[in-house]
């Protein structure tokens, strides 16, 4: 059996007052839960539980205890229908996240989970999970909102909202990821119970990037190998970043950044991939060889390239250097291109593109593509080339000329 009742505790405080508690007992055992009140003995009716007439503002006072009392008990109720055998400990859990708002507002929430990643070391996730939290601000702009007022219609209308600001499905797609790990972050830590989850009705899958992958042919990668980048001194750096991406299978800027001294051996080149945690060893070809000795001879860090620029940095000062270097690659790879007169909008991973689509002009089978890019199935690879290289198209469709 259990009783809920709220009582004065005889714990006498500073001010000789007495604090107004909760009192769930269960199997002979109980837990207190403080409300807002402290009062004197002379102000309380112990038999009802509730605020005498002496008592300031009783009635407003008595109809918030009350309330407290009913949460309690919906609470208490919920558990029996859901549980055969719940503890106390159950029930402050469940206590604490319905009388406490604060738990409850995504936004405190959403920068618990941030701190955590930062200190993690997770600083990319971070970046990216505080962009979606100042997105939504934009849509949603109160200080508070409760997980509960994030329903199918909540997200129906952001969506709408992140298009009439010139969103795509891609990005779109980003920011509904992240607020749906939230949601399980928020399930698990019990924040909000699973049946207010609207991921089962608004569906994130629907949001695939549409965008076709860019990719260059052998003719216009060897127009930028050949670049004399001496006119152009500062493109150098972001010429050898290209290039050896492009003969090192891909490797994208996030592993080049880290990539050590000591990954390399005489022919070999020894790294994981981040973002699929998959080991490489890849066969040091003349192009390479010849950029890793330029940087050998101005490397003053454990790193290849001079993209961090001391050893020791923090999780964060290697994120903002990401950022900054990335923009600059980016921006000069636009340049580069305008001089090798190449009418393709390139990026950092136009490189890896690049190279799958150059295998396959080779004539490369499309496993021996999926290996070496480090795909976990062939019909990954597939659908990746299917967007590229579309010549062979192009020459079938002129023989109806």
């Amino acid at each position: 059996m259990a009783s809920i009742k709220v009582i004065l505790r005889k714990k006498q405080l500073s001010d000789g007052t007495y604090p107004v508690c909760l009192r769930v007992t269960k199997y002979r055992k109980s837990k207190y839960f403080k409300t807002i009140y402290n009062t004197l003995p002379k102000h309380w009716d112990e038999s009802v539980g509730i605020f005498n007439k002496s008592y300031p503002n009783y009635i407003q006072s008595n109809r918030l205890l009350l309330k407290f009392k009913a949460r309690a008990l919906k609470v208490y109720s919920e558990l029996e229908i859901e549980k055969d055998n719940f503890s106390l400990e159950d029930f402050e859990s469940r206590f604490r996240i319905e009388t406490n708002p604060v738990l409850q507002n995504v936004y405190n929430f959403w920068d618990e989970i941030i701190n955590e990643m930062i200190h993690a070391g997770r600083t990319g996730n971070a970046r990216a999970n505080r962009d979606s939290y100042n997105s939504i601000k934009k849509f949603h702009p109160s200080k508070s909102l409760n997980f509960k007022d994030i329903t199918p219609t909540f997200l129906n209308k952001y969506e709408v909202f992140l298009r009439s600001r010139g969103g795509t499905d891609g990005g779109i797609g980003v920011r509904m990821r992240a607020i749906r790990a939230l949601y399980n972050f928020a399930i698990k830590r019990n924040i909000i119970k699973k049946e207010f989850y609207p991921f089962d009705s608004y569906k994130v899958s629907k949001l695939k990037g549409k965008g076709i992958k860019k990719a260059l042919d052998i003719n216009e990668v060897q127009r930028i190998i050949n670049l004399d980048v001496s006119k152009y001194p500062h493109l150098t750096d972001s010429k050898n970043y290209f290039v050896f991406s492009f003969y090192t299978r891909g490797m994208n800027f996030a592993d080049m950044l880290k990539l050590k001294w000591e990954d390399i051996s005489v022919d070999r080149i020894f790294y994981t991939r981040a973002k699929t945690k998959g080991n490489f060893i890849i066969k040091i070809l003349p192009p390479v060889k010849t950029i890793l000795n330029y940087y050998s001879k101005v490397s003053t860090t454990k790193y290849v390239f001079p993209i961090l620029l001391r050893d020791k940095m923090s999780p964060s000062q290697i994120e903002n250097r990401k950022s900054k270097t990335l923009k600059k690659y980016n921006k000069d790879l636009k340049e580069i291109a305008k001089i090798c007169k190449i009418d393709k909008s390139l990026s950092s991973y136009v490189a890896r593109h690049s190279f799958a689509n150059c295998l396959k002009q080779k004539g490369i089978a499309t496993d021996i593509i999926s290996e070496s890019m480090g795909h976990q199935n062939a019909s990954i690879t597939q659908a990746y080339l299917k967007e590229l290289d579309s010549s062979v198209l192009d020459e079938a469709c002129e023989l109806l000329l």
